[in-house]
């Protein structure tokens, strides 16, 4: 397939900046729509646009557009963030690119919308449905976990601290997907027309992983047992109901609430294809892309090479 002139939003997250790389590696023009203060450095060969995500800064960026790549998210999964990003945003771009005869929409989703029970799920969901009604093609692409959300621990094991788990540390499980093989597979969406008006889970190579695995590749790599401590999931869920209790009289509370409840849904359930007839995530039925693997991506962390970059998303 010819070239494609491909418009980016979210381009700086890092997501973003991997399907940049992957997309001009396969020849595509890229255009990235940015925040007017938002570094630019590591999206090298992108035309870079700055502006905010409203109606007249997206008319003149969707102009020559074949396709688009959403990888806009909330940076903190706060309901008002996610209506305003997930949803709002998402919905400013589809509006114009369908009036600028656009072709095809990308969009990175998340695999826990198949659960919804939190807002920043509900508001992505929302946009889902909006891009299925459009008139044009799109794609709707729902990731695993990545490998940075599952990287917060590297640091305090380094140092000797205990890893932390949920109950029995067993408890959910994922195939977790680097961001470079993820992007690799944006760009495959452009150019696969069998991905086309799909909705389309995607992890990385198997097989799917528990706490407890991660800290089992974290005892190897450093070459000594990393101690355990396990949280239990009922703790949680107290200090969750105590903080939405105090949010009746405290802002402050109620947001630390809302992401205490987002922190309890990760701990509790799985990254996965959720089979609804048999009630339980399966690890099979989840599609498997790449080659990029969580333990090397540790080691890498091990050695300084690579940092966390989890940034709002940092809970430990």
């Amino acid at each position: 397939m010819a070239p494609l002139s491909v418009l980016l939003l979210g381009g700086t997250g890092t997501i973003g900046r991997a399907t940049a790389q992957a997309l001009r590696a396969e020849g595509h023009r890229v255009t990235a729509q940015i925040r007017p203060q938002a570094d630019a450095a590591r999206l090298a060969g992108c035309t870079i646009l700055r502006g905010q995500i409203e109606p007249a800064a997206l008319a003149s960026a969707m102009t020559g557009i074949d396709a688009v790549v959403s990888c806009m998210a909330s940076r903190t999964g706060a309901p008002q963030d996610a209506w305003a990003i997930d949803h709002a945003a998402n919905a400013a771009a589809l509006e114009a690119a369908i009036n600028a005869r656009v072709r095809h929409f990308v969009l990175v989703s998340a695999i826990c919308v198949q659960k919804p029970l939190l807002d920043f799920q509900r508001a992505k969901l929302a946009f889902e449905a909006e891009l299925q009604a459009a008139p044009l093609d799109w794609t709707i692409v729902r990731p695993t976990a990545y490998f940075k959300s599952l990287s917060g621990q590297v640091a305090r094991v380094q140092k000797s601290r205990p890893f932390l788990v949920f109950g029995t540390g067993r408890l959910t499980a994922c195939k977790p997907i680097s961001d470079a093989d993820l992007g690799r597979f944006l760009g495959l969406c452009l150019t696969d027309p069998d991905k086309r008006n799909r909705i389309l889970p995607i992890g990385g190579p198997g097989p799917a992983i528990t706490p407890m695995d991660q800290a089992a590749m974290l005892e190897r790599l450093l070459g000594r047992p990393v101690p355990i401590r396990h949280v239990p999931v009922a703790l949680m869920s107290g200090i969750v109901g105590f903080l939405t209790a105090l949010g009746a009289i405290s802002p402050r509370c109620a947001a630390r609430a809302g992401l205490g409840r987002i922190g309890h849904y990760y701990a509790t359930q799985s990254m996965l294809v959720w089979d609804a007839a048999r009630d339980r995530y399966d690890a099979d039925a989840t599609p498997e892309f790449g080659t990029d693997r969580l333990e090397d991506h540790y080691s890498a962390m091990l050695r300084g090479e690579i940092a966390d970059d989890r940034g709002a998303h940092a809970v430990f």
